[in-house]
């Protein structure tokens, strides 16, 4: 895929749940939604999808849904990262045949590998297809970030590995990257707070949690980024700064769902053990800000 069709404000979706199981019409009027929106594209069963607690059966159906309902309108990136080498490889392959458009694939979790393992992860992977491969950075969560240099040796060895979701939170690490790689290489923000920063820096758009709830409203502020008017992206965002804060209260996407269900947008707030559902207190946070903001 060329990499400029990854530029822009891409839904990081949640994956909807009813008695255990996945509720895939929710999912499909999901999709419809975010793109009369107008999302740039579409990341499923990534980690905002509850990825680590959905079987490989689950994982492809998922991405095989959003496959169909999103009908070619707007990119895939389906999630198929996870921290065994074999299975985000086997995964890889299943999204290639269920049609998705690129992978998102974050860096391997808990086992914390050096860069020289990374290389040799990710490329693996990138061996597997010749669809674009999202890297995916984020220390915070697996303990490693994914070198500059290391995404410079990968896109030199593997020219499809032509994006990275940078959630390291680092303006540094965004130059650094633009800097290394040039323009043809795509970096989205992987921090709803930080698209704007991170667009100044060399990015040309984000991986969202918030656009779950306001597609339009984090597509505009992207596309405004862009187009360097970053005084009209800078009112939507000092707009929803507090949303985009408070997404993250409770783990990730524990406070989305919730405010999801609430909203109407999902039939249940149902997430998967280990995560829980959200506190009273923090139920009646986000409910408050949802009538500030208008949120309907």
């Amino acid at each position: 895929m060329n990499s400029s069709k990854l530029q822009g404000a891409h839904t990081a979706l949640v994956t909807p749940m009813l008695d255990g199981a996945i509720h895939f019409d929710d999912l499909a009027k999901q999709v419809n939604a975010q793109i009369e929106a107008g999302i740039s594209g579409l990341a499923p069963a990534g980690t905002t999808g509850e990825s680590p607690t959905l079987n490989h059966e689950e994982h492809v159906e998922v991405i095989r849904c959003v496959v169909s309902a999103s009908a070619g309108r707007v990119p895939v990136l389906a999630g198929t990262g996870s921290n065994s080498t074999e299975e985000a490889v086997n995964l890889t392959k299943a999204a290639d045949q269920a049609g998705a458009d690129a992978f998102l694939v974050v860096a391997p979790y808990y086992n914390k590998p050096s860069q020289d393992g990374l290389m040799q992860h990710f490329g693996a992977i990138a061996e597997a297809t010749e669809k674009s491969i999202v890297l995916y950075s984020i220390p915070g969560r697996c303990g490693i970030e994914i070198a500059t240099s290391t995404v410079a040796r990968l896109h030199e060895k593997y020219p499809h590995v032509n994006c990275i979701k940078e959630a390291g939170g680092s303006c540094e690490k965004v130059s650094d990257l633009r800097s290394l790689l040039g323009s043809d290489f795509v970096i989205l923000s992987g921090d709803d707070g930080l698209t704007l920063p991170f667009i100044s820096c060399g990015a040309v758009g984000v991986i969202s949690v918030a656009s779950n709830l306001i597609p339009d409203q984090v597509a505009r502020m992207t596309a405004l980024a862009n187009e360097n008017d970053f005084q009209s992206a800078g009112e939507i965002h000092r707009r929803y700064h507090a949303l985009f804060r408070d997404l993250f209260i409770e783990p990730n996407p524990v406070p989305v769902k919730f405010l999801m269900s609430r909203l109407g947008l999902l039939t249940s707030n149902e997430v998967r053990l280990p995560l829980s559902s959200l506190s009273e207190e923090n139920q009646n946070l986000l409910i408050q800000l949802a009538s500030d903001l208008d949120l309907s």
